[in-house]
């Protein structure tokens, strides 16, 4: 079953049934060691997941949830290793989406719910996106509308003695440090493996470049006869008109270019397109989680 979240459609299984989450494997071709994040529906819950709960992953929960942000646990013993990719930890949020949240209440117990698409494709932020990418491998999708965030949760881990980002989202840093009063790490080599982490993830299928606008015009130029028809996706209107060039304007804000981009690229993906080149976005924080999906869906283009 597939069901929106406030950032994706989630591909849904009941979290503590083995031969269910062995299908979000089998759906998505998801590799086994990649973990799977844990939806539920209220605080009280996080004791049936995680042990030696912190403050500072209290104060975090307290403040952010329901909301789009993911938390790294030492995991319950009696946690399934197919939720942890074989670790020791868990990773959990209470989504901020009407739909989900009433499912979760009336499931009663937690939903893995991974992205609804196939590993390292754009992840779905409509129903008819699931459909397309899914097929006859999800028998159910709730209806809920367009994703209002539109790429996947901030994880934060709070496992150990300091928390520590693991993957950028819309609730920056900056958010997270100003609740807890410190500053936190990055990620290290003994960080625990999250969702969203391989080097190429999110991906079109059409070949898909980063650009910096200065250097568009010189991109294109480079291009031979075989490489279009393409498309350029740039935050300013360029207002040309090429042979078989088509230029989308992207939104100049964060919030709002979060929200459009899976969409885009998805409809880019439709149109028989040679090649996608992406203007390079802003390198301040607020674009911190888009930056980082940007480098993992060109990362083989």
């Amino acid at each position: 079953m597939a069901f929106p979240t406030e950032t994706v459609y989630g591909l849904g299984a009941d979290a503590t049934n083995p031969a269910a989450l062995q299908k979000i494997f089998a759906v998505k071709q998801r590799p086994a060691d990649h973990p799977l994040i844990v939806h539920v529906s209220a605080l009280e819950e996080l004791d049936n997941w995680a042990v030696d709960i912190q403050p500072d992953a209290l104060l975090l929960a307290k403040v952010f949830w329901p909301g789009p942000l993911t938390l790294i646990f030492k995991k319950n013993p009696n946690v399934s290793n197919l939720l942890t990719g074989n670790q020791a930890t868990i990773a959990l949020r209470i989504p901020n989406h009407p739909t989900a949240l009433a499912l979760l209440r009336s499931f009663g117990k937690g939903i893995a719910a991974p992205s609804a698409n196939r590993f390292g494709r754009i992840s779905p932020t409509t129903a008819a996106a699931v459909a397309e990418e899914l097929g006859a491998g999800v028998d159910l999708i709730l209806e809920g509308g367009q994703c209002e965030v539109g790429v996947e949760s901030t994880i934060i881990d709070v496992s150990g003695a300091t928390p520590t980002l693991l993957r950028p989202g819309m609730i920056t840093v900056a958010a997270v440090e100003a609740v807890l009063r410190k500053k936190i790490s990055a990620p290290h080599a003994a960080s625990p493996r999250v969702s969203g982490s391989h080097v190429s993830h999110y991906a079109p299928r059409t070949p898909t470049r980063l650009v910096k606008f200065e250097a568009i015009s010189q991109a294109i130029a480079a291009l031979s006869p075989a490489d279009f028809p393409i498309v350029v996706l740039t935050r300013e209107y360029l207002g040309r008109a090429l042979l078989g060039v088509e230029f989308i304007t992207m939104p100049v804000d964060a919030q709002h270019y979060a929200h459009d981009l899976y969409a885009t690229l998805r409809a880019c993906d439709q149109k028989n397109l040679r090649r996608i080149l992406i203007e390079a976005v802003p390198e301040l924080e607020s674009w911190d989680a888009i930056r980082d999906r940007l480098q993992r869906a060109t990362a083989g283009g």
